[in-house]
């Protein structure tokens, strides 16, 4: 059932929700938080559903039970898919907004989305994002009325974090086997691997796939550490509308760095300000953020 459908009665009772994340750590597609909520009558019977930390499971088992919840009545669940351009704009920009602060957002925007439906909350666990005991508080204070307990390992120890784990990887999963490679460029291929920074196919989908003007495809977080190995390659750049210090002249042979020029080129620049503008994204299955944030009971 989508979010159109009306509340189930369960929703009007003290709720429980559990929130994790995918796909933090790989240099390639986006992250995502999931939630997984229900009454707190329920804890009980969510304890038999063998949800565990997504991460021990095989793919098989995540999208069976991934299956099975959405079929359970007793439970809703909702998504935040990040795309991997935001991360890099936010990460990068002047006022750089870190991965934890962005972790963060996200978990708030998914309490504030399902409170906002009317959904009676009482309690929400949360694996921790830095400091476990500053991030409980900083949740207490923008949510008083919400018990907080923020854990590490939180998915493998409270069930209903165990099923937004779920939620989050195989979003995450399919998110990346849906993915549209945008760019035109010939002999572009989709064996990049896990994503990870650590992954040799990912490594060589990297080196294969960087561009010596525009970066790299849109897929990739192009701040992460690893793409810096790759910036000695690409061409420097200096705009028109940059300011240069005096003591380097036109013609010198010293030259500025800018964002833009490792990231994306100014094309591929104006084109995201359009998409992030009309609400169209690079994945079939997940468009943007800003324009489909699943939410399902």
């Amino acid at each position: 059932m989508g979010s159109e459908t009306p509340l189930p009665k369960w929703a009007s009772t003290p709720c429980i929700m559990g929130i994790d994340e995918a796909g933090r750590g790989p240099v390639l597609g986006p992250m995502v938080y999931g939630c997984l909520y229900c009454a707190r009558s329920y804890q009980k019977t969510l304890a038999t559903l063998n949800f565990a930390d997504s991460k021990t499971l095989k793919e098989e088992k995540r999208e069976e039970l991934f299956e099975n919840l959405k079929a359970d009545e007793s439970i809703g669940w909702s998504v935040d898919v990040i795309d991997p351009r935001e991360l890099s704009a936010k990460m990068l920009k002047k006022n750089k907004v870190n991965l934890n602060e962005i972790s963060h957002d996200s978990a708030i925007g998914l309490i504030n989305r399902v409170l906002n439906m009317g959904v009676l909350l009482t309690e929400v666990y949360l694996d921790t994002v830095g400091d476990a005991d500053k991030y409980r508080i900083k949740l207490s204070e923008r949510f008083p009325s919400i018990k907080f307990v923020v854990a590490k390992k939180a998915d493998s120890l409270y069930p209903v974090v165990s099923g937004a784990s779920i939620v989050a990887k195989v979003t995450r999963d399919r998110a990346l086997r849906e993915w549209v490679l945008e760019e035109t460029s010939e002999n572009m291929h989709r064996s990049f691997g896990s994503g990870y920074p650590g992954d040799p196919e990912t490594k060589a989908w990297l080196a294969h796939h960087k561009h010596s003007i525009f970066g790299f495809p849109t897929l990739v977080r192009f701040s992460w550490g690893t793409c810096t190995s790759y910036y000695k390659d690409m061409v420097e750049v200096l705009w028109e509308s940059d300011k240069v210090d005096e003591d380097v002249g036109y013609g010198s042979s010293q030259k500025q760095l800018k964002l833009s020029n490792v990231g994306f080129g100014k094309v591929a620049k104006r084109k995201i300000e359009e998409i992030e503008s009309s609400g169209k994204g690079r994945c079939k299955f997940f468009h943007s953020r800003k324009l489909e944030q699943l939410t399902h009971f």
